[in-house]
């Protein structure tokens, strides 16, 4: 059941007063509300970083009141005083509509959808600390990408396993800069869910003239495409720090593309929902996108950097780092028994040996371009 007509607390009800009691409103050029949303509209975000921050600022573009739950109760104090966050976006200021608490209890107190925006290897960690407060049956949008590394989860098992069955989940993911949709850019990216309708209601939430939302219900395809993504990344930082050029770096992308799509397809994604937004889309962007944490990882590498200077200066989170050791064991655990499955993903094998410190980048590249000769057999059917 849906929370309905809960009072907005003292501290937001002047910046919800000019939206109404958290109405949703659609602003630009996008036709009004499709009617998915017919009640009080307040979202709580998990997650204080650029992400979670940058997609806060896209619903209270629309209207919506957000909620932040952050870790350090002098940070939510910066927020809610100066309208900043001291650390992510670069300072820029943020609409009233956003405040901020370290409390579990006061975040979750009014909250119609949850946005969960915690980095996937801290995120058993953070809702185990958190559960207590969160409703049973609110909805949650997850945008964290990855594969756990102890446990060889993905986020829907994450969020199944530690908030409970009862609610629905969507799984939000695409081409999408924290930086570039603060500043406006136009977005396009995918949500995916079981619940048609919770589908409808996200686009509703989020959809304006700068920012698209399409639907699928693939949330496996959807979910493997955001993490294997990371780890192609990774690759193709390290093709263009090595100077191998634009051939290869494309040659790369494309294949690595293709080892995507046949490990969503194991386990029961679609290679439509690999082709899009979610997939090729996502890792078009993370591979030649000068934004990418993940690129400038591989980058750095190829470069001749040691792995562990560039995670020790790094003050945001490489994904594609753990998601590229766990996904390894993830496809060796998970996907079909079959004979050298290291030659029917070289790429994802490669990066994974890369980073344990078992071959240099240059012997990595120079392996693929020694592997048997075979067809490249794309079209092989849904």
């Amino acid at each position: 059941p849906l929370r309905l007509g809960f009072p907005l607390p003292p501290h937001r009800a002047a910046a919800a007063g000019a939206a109404g009691p958290g109405r949703l409103r659609m602003v630009g050029n996008i036709p009004g509300p499709r009617g998915a949303i017919t009640h009080a509209a307040r979202v709580t975000v998990m997650g204080g970083g650029n992400f979670g921050l940058c997609l806060a600022l896209v619903l209270s573009t629309n209207k919506i009141p957000v909620t932040m739950l952050v870790r350090r109760q002098e940070i939510a104090d910066i927020l809610n005083r100066d309208h900043k966050h001291p650390n992510y976006l670069n300072g820029m200021e943020l609409p009233k509509l956003i405040y901020a608490t370290a409390d579990g209890s006061e975040a979750f107190h009014d909250a119609t959808y949850i946005l969960h925006a915690v980095p996937t290897q801290y995120s058993r960690d953070f809702l185990r600390n958190i559960k207590e407060h969160i409703p049973a049956t609110t909805s949650i949008i997850c945008v964290s990408k990855g594969i756990e590394t102890s446990t060889l989860c993905l986020m829907k098992d994450i969020l199944e396993e530690e908030t409970g069955t009862m609610r629905e989940l969507a799984f939000l993911s695409g081409p999408s800069f924290a930086k570039e949709i603060a500043a406006g850019l136009a977005t396009a990216v995918t949500v995916a869910s079981e619940s048609e309708r919770l589908c409808d209601e996200v686009v509703e939430l989020f959809a304006n003239s700068n920012f698209k939302v399409f639907t699928s219900s693939d949330v496996m395809g959807i979910e493997i495409g955001g993490a294997v993504k990371n780890v192609i990344a990774i690759a193709a930082g390290m093709c263009e720090g090595l100077g191998l050029g634009t051939n290869a770096m494309s040659a790369l992308v494309t294949r690595g593309c293709l080892e995507m799509t046949l490990v969503a397809k194991a386990v029961g994604g679609k290679r439509s929902t690999l082709m899009g937004l979610a997939g090729v889309g996502d890792t078009f962007g993370t591979c030649f996108g000068p934004l990418s944490r993940n690129r400038q990882l591989g980058y750095r590498l190829g470069k001749g950097e040691k792995l562990e200077d560039i995670l020790g200066g790094s003050t945001e989170v490489a994904e594609g780092y753990a998601t590229s050791l766990s996904l390894v064991s993830y496809i060796d655990n998970k996907l079909p028994d079959s004979f050298r499955k290291d030659l029917k993903f070289p790429i994802l094998y490669g990066v994974a040996q890369i980073l344990r410190g078992e071959i240099t980048p240059q012997d990595g590249m120079e392996s693929l371009m020694l592997l048997p000769i075979r067809s490249e057999v794309f079209d092989d059917g849904e």
